[in-house]
């Protein structure tokens, strides 16, 4: 039996990955082909930690082998997982070990954004994922209590000759905020390049280790603070979260349109609408639409954005947050949701790992600055 790399490579070019409906080969799973007479030996690496079609595809790959060459090849597939960094090499000096940045973001204040980002996280951690969260809402900072963290004071290391901030370890994620370092009673009242200062220093001044998610929750809006962001660090992507109320959609557009704006050019990665529905439990059949009915998902059709999920008014969620423990690590439907969300987020992030080239920093000149912000205005 004659076996060539050609051939092996062109069968497995048939078999696609059902999350992003492109080719294995393409996708660069395909590391390592070697033949010895009988004997064909593959290596498939795997973009992201825990893909759950890894085994279907591995079984997909025999198959196809096998009916083209023979039953009787000796054929022997060795799985990896090998994280695919959106982050260049050469931008990885503030944080060289972290793999993919998520921005989570709103246009209005309200509408969960804190709660979506923290349960997130915390979903994505229960994958296997080795996963950090910063809290960048430096005016109105909320992960700690969320966290039940409120109490916590970080201690410094010294490494490499600088001191650095050792985040807080809760539930399996590494966490930072501003609310760690200033009295829970007492109102940061900065200007601008403050705060802008304060997250550079969560970002760049901690000892984040690797990772292969960092979730910066952003205030509401746009403003400094995400500027200060995209220009410190390539941000992998963004998620827009709001409620399906016409007053914070037309917010959430602004949002969007802040990061596909030609100077950021930071992709959006998904819409979720948080607060969509309630049903009373004494009536589980009925969905009472309190902020109207299906807002993002007619706002995620018109500007080409996935619609990552939606999650109704349940009383557990605000229950939870306030008691310092996410629904999401808890055996409840909602639970349920949120792990959704971050199912289909992790598609996202592997469509635009191997479709996009890697993120790069925003380098935003005076000028280009000044006309953003007239364009906001």
């Amino acid at each position: 039996m004659c076996i060539s790399e050609d051939q092996v490579v062109e069968i497995l070019r048939t078999i696609i990955h059902p999350s992003t409906g492109i080719d294995i080969v393409s996708m660069n799973i395909l590391t390592q082909i070697q033949i010895e007479e009988k004997k064909l030996s593959l290596e498939l690496s795997f973009p992201l930690v825990n893909d759950p079609l890894k085994s279907s595809i591995k079984k997909a790959c025999e198959t196809a082998l096998r009916n083209k060459f023979s039953d009787r090849l000796e054929l022997d597939i060795q799985i990896k997982t090998l994280m695919k960094p959106a982050v260049p090499k050469k931008e990885q000096e503030i944080l060289p070990g972290v793999k993919n940045i998520i921005a989570v973001a709103s246009g209005k204040g309200g509408v969960g954004k804190s709660t979506v980002a923290t349960n997130l996280a915390l979903a994505f951690a229960k994958t296997g994922a080795n996963v950090g969260l910063i809290d960048a809402d430096i005016f109105g900072p909320s992960i700690p209590k969320m966290l039940g963290l409120e109490n916590e004071r970080p201690s410094v290391i010294r490494k490499n000759g600088r001191d650095l901030i050792i985040p807080a370890e809760c539930f399996g994620i590494k966490t930072l905020s501003i609310g760690f370092f200033i009295n829970p009673d007492d109102a940061t009242v900065w200007r601008g390049p403050m705060a802008s200062n304060a997250l550079k220093q969560l970002i760049s001044d901690a000892d984040w280790g690797e990772l292969d998610f960092l979730f910066i929750d952003l205030p509401p809006g746009t403003s400094d603070i995400h500027l200060t962001l995209v220009q410190t660090v390539p941000v992998t992507g963004a998620i827009i979260v709001s409620t399906p109320q016409p007053i914070a959609l037309a917010d959430a557009v602004k949002g969007i349109n802040m990061f596909r704006n030609k100077t950021i050019n930071v992709p959006v990665l998904g819409l979720i609408e948080n607060m969509s529905w309630f049903t009373p439990e004494e009536l589980p059949g009925n969905r009472y639409y309190i902020f109207g009915k299906d807002g993002c998902v007619e706002l995620a059709a018109k500007m080409n954005i996935p619609l990552l999920g939606q999650i109704p008014i349940v009383q557990s969620i605000r229950e939870s947050s306030d008691t310092g423990e996410p629904v999401v690590l808890k055996k409840q439907k909602v639970s349920e949701e949120f792990k959704n969300i971050a199912e289909k987020l992790r598609v996202e992030i592997l469509k635009r790992n191997t479709t996009y080239q890697p993120s790069q920093k925003v380098i935003i000149t005076k000028n280009k600055v000044t006309d953003f912000k007239k364009k906001e205005e």
